[in-house]
Order: structure tokens, then C-alpha cells, then sequence
């Protein structure tokens, strides 16, 4: 390190006052050394760059082209320039006490930014390589990267001031309890968004590609990607929503994944029937029923056992409503039952079927409930719409109406 003495040796023989040649000395010296600097860390640069690419193309494993990408080659040269500084300021500065420890201090801070920066890339590596594995392509790597790296980058911002102020540990960490609720209120949406990332990925609540519907936000899509702060939704109609991660545990949203997971997806969906075209069955209506394949067993089953009711309890036939009858909502609900059974597009396995829910001023809803083997959506639209065409086309067959409402017309004088 002698080199950086010939511009002192030179000022003295000149005969320079000593104070004003240790000045120019220090002022050359510092010049060549970001000069040698400079040079060193675009040199090395280019070295660990190209290196860094030779390998990443001749290795199978994917990992070092995402390291080439998030240009750690280039944050791993910056250390060969450091270090020569860190070797060189003592001797430049041996005689500037004040100034060393300036600029001790301040390589310290660059060396712990630097390695911020370097774990940073090789994380942001990790993340990449990662997600390209099926294994953890629906998993919120994002959030545990940014929780890992947020303890570093709090760890490395205490580090700057014990090392920019010369405290101790104690006096830094009280004096950060005394002004925590200031803290706290500053970064109330970060500590929100962290405690929720990480009880989001324990319970394995949300996953990438996890189709979610969260009506306070208008979410209703596929979550694309999972953060500290927020999630990200891509809805059906293309646009993106943003939800605060913190939401998804204070508030309530649907996820799809069950039933995505599951054997069949549900198909539950009502007609209203008129009340008053709901009638007793004579017995001519009911031999015309028995023509229906999916009735015929089932009539002569249960007309069987009515009239053994009707005849062991000397039931007065002549008024219909006396005893046990069919009716022709009864023969309807059971012919539907049937046919959805046969139908090939829906899961026998899991419930099924036909019921009747409360009464309304606007008839009788019958409800259908079971659940398709195809869940994709279009298929699974295709399905039910398949059955309500035929459930609509049957009800005139068996004298049942919908219930409408029929608008009046309108007249001169509403005009």
C-alpha cells in the first residue's frame, strides 16, 4: 500500500507546509482510489457476469438461469471493490482519525446493504425456480419471501444505527418499545399484512389458481398471486382486483377449491309451479301416466298401496278427496327425480333430489339439488340447462303451469 505515500514524499521534497501536503496527498489518493475502484468492480462484474452465464447454460437445473436473471453475478462482483477499499482507507487515512472512522462506519452499512442485496436476488431466485414446480406453483411464495426478507431488512436497519450511532443494543431496543405505538399506528397495514400472510398460508386458506368470491371488494375470478400486502384476483370479465391480505381473515369471501376438489359441482336451482293447477289424478289420467317408462313401476307400486288403504279403511271414492290420492305435482316431482337419475351428465354418488320448498304468494317452488360430474363452467351450464329445457317442456304434459307475472297493459290515461 505504499503507492498511496508517493504523492506525500513528492509534496515534502517540494517543500510544502506538512498539514497542506497531507491534504493534497489524501485528495489524489481518494481519486485513484475510486478510480482503481471503478475499474476493479467493472472488471470483476463482467468476469462474474459472463462465468455466471457459462455455467447457467451448460447445468440442466433451471435455478442458475433465474440467479442470472435477478443479476446476483453482478451484486457478487461489488464485493471484490469492496473489500480492496475496506484494505486500502486505513492506510490512506492514517493520519485522518475522524475521517477513518467515517468512513469505517460507512463501508460497514455498504457491506450490510450489499448483503441485503445479494440474499435479496438469490431469494427472488428461489421464488422464480420455484414456481415453475407443480408442486408449489399454487403455494404464496411471494409472502414468505417478502416475511424473510422483512426480518432482514429490519435486522440490517438496526444494525445501521448501532453502527451509525455508536448505541447499544439496550438503549436502541427500549428506546424503540418507547415510541412502539408510533410504530405500530406508521406501519399498522404492514404488521396487518404480515400476521395475515402468515395465517392465510398455515391454514392453507387461499392458493394461487384458487378461484375465490369476495363481494365487498368485487372479487370473483382466480387469485394470481399471493403477497404481503395484498391479493390479486383476475376476474371472468378480465379485470383484476386488489384485496388487502389482511381482509381475507377480518372478512368473509367464498373459495371454490372445495368443490373444484370434490366428485361433482352443485346444481341448485328452482321453478315456481301455480298453486291452482295443482288437481287430484282420476283414473284415466292415471293410466295415461303409466305410459311414462320413468312412472310406469312406480305407479303401479304406489297406486297399489292406496288402494289397499283406501280399501282396508272403506274410504268413500266417490268424492275424490276423500282417502289417499296421486296428484299430478306428486307424479311430476317423482318423474323428474327419475329422470335426472338417468341423466348421464349427473354424479349418482352424491345427493339428489327433488323437493318442495315453503309456499310463496308466487306458487310452489320445486326445487331440483344435485350436483354434475363436469365442473367446468361451460359444461356444467350445458348440464343444467339440459335439464330445466326438459323440466319446462314436461310441465304441460302433466297439466301444471309456471307461475308468471303477467303485466297490464298499459293505457291512455297511466300514460
Amino acid at each position: 500500500m505504499k503507492i498511496f505515500n508517493w504523492a506525500y514524499d513528492i509534496f515534502k521534497i517540494l517543500d510544502f507546509n506538512e498539514a497542506i501536503s497531507s491534504y493534497l496527498n489524501l485528495a489524489i489518493n481518494i481519486v485513484v482510489l475510486v478510480i482503481v475502484t471503478y475499474l476493479l468492480d467493472y472488471i470483476f462484474k463482467k468476469i462474474f457476469i459472463i462465468f455466471l452465464a457459462i455455467v447457467a447454460a451448460r447445468t440442466k437445473s433451471s435455478f442458475d438461469d433465474f440467479l442470472v436473471a435477478n443479476k446476483t453475478a453482478k451484486y457478487l462482483a461489488h464485493l471484490v471493490p469492496l473489500f480492496f477499499i475496506y484494505k486500502t482507507v486505513p492506510v490512506i487515512l492514517n493520519k485522518f482519525t475522524y475521517w477513518e472512522g467515517v468512513f469505517e462506519k460507512g463501508i460497514k452499512i455498504y457491506i450490510i446493504i450489499l448483503s441485503l442485496w445479494i440474499t435479496r436476488s438469490i431469494f427472488n431466485s428461489l421464488r422464480d425456480y420455484l414456481k415453475q414446480k407443480p408442486r408449489f406453483s399454487d403455494k404464496p411464495i411471494d409472502s414468505y419471501i417478502q416475511v424473510i426478507m422483512l426480518f432482514l431488512w429490519l435486522f440490517g436497519i438496526v444494525s445501521f444505527v448501532l453502527i451509525l450511532f455508536d448505541v447499544s443494543k439496550t438503549t436502541l431496543f427500549t428506546t424503540f418499545g418507547s415510541i412502539s405505538a408510533i410504530i405500530i399506528l406508521i406501519f399498522r397495514d404492514t404488521i396487518l399484512g404480515f400476521v395475515a400472510s402468515i395465517s392465510v398460508s398455515v391454514n392453507d386458506m387461499v392458493r394461487i389458481g384458487d378461484w375465490i368470491t369476495m363481494e365487498k371488494f368485487g372479487a370473483d375470478g382466480d387469485v394470481i398471486e399471493i403477497n404481503l400486502a395484498t391479493v390479486k384476483v383476475r376476474n371472468f370479465d378480465n379485470t383484476t382486483t386488489t384485496i388487502p391480505t389482511y381482509s381475507l381473515i377480518s372478512d368473509s369471501f367464498k373459495n371454490w377449491r372445495g368443490m373444484l376438489d370434490s366428485d361433482g359441482r352443485r346444481i341448485k336451482r328452482h321453478i315456481l309451479i301455480k298453486a291452482n293447477s295443482v288437481t287430484f289424478l282420476e283414473l284415466d289420467a292415471i293410466e295415461k301416466f303409466k305410459k311414462i317408462q320413468h312412472l310406469t313401476s312406480y305407479i303401479e307400486h304406489r297406486q297399489a298401496d292406496i288402494d289397499k288403504y283406501n280399501t282396508n279403511n272403506k274410504i268413500d271414492k266417490s268424492v275424490i278427496v276423500n282417502g289417499r290420492n296421486l296428484t299430478n305435482l306428486g307424479l311430476f316431482r317423482k318423474y323428474i327425480n327419475q329422470y335426472i337419475l338417468s341423466h348421464p351428465g349427473i354424479n349418482k354418488d352424491m345427493l339428489l333430489m327433488v323437493r318442495y320448498l315453503q309456499p310463496t304468494e308466487h306458487g310452489i317452488p320445486l326445487e331440483i339439488y344435485c350436483f354434475s360430474k363436469d365442473k367446468e363452467w361451460i359444461n356444467y351450464e350445458h348440464i343444467m340447462a339440459d335439464i330445466f329445457d326438459h323440466v319446462m317442456a314436461s310441465l304441460p304434459y302433466f297439466d301444471l303451469e309456471v307461475f308468471e307475472i303477467i303485466s297490464t297493459p298499459s293505457t291512455k290515461s297511466d300514460l
